[in-house]
């Protein structure tokens, strides 16, 4: 199965709570760290959610 490279490249200051949390729950606890995720329908879902924060590449 592929993995996805995230990486968070906007800050959450100011951002939804909800969208915080999910931002968290990939992995993400500081600006510009990547974490790599398995890729699923799941994960997919939360990228999706918090686009507008992060970066993803195929790893």
């Amino acid at each position: 199965m592929a993995n996805l490279k995230v990486t968070l490249v906007k800050s959450t200051i100011g951002a939804v709570p909800k969208h915080k949390k999910t931002v968290e729950a990939l992995g993400l606890r500081k600006l510009n760290k990547t974490v790599e995720l398995p890729d699923n329908a799941a994960t997919r879902g939360m990228i999706k959610q918090v686009e507008h924060l992060v970066k993803v590449e195929e790893a």
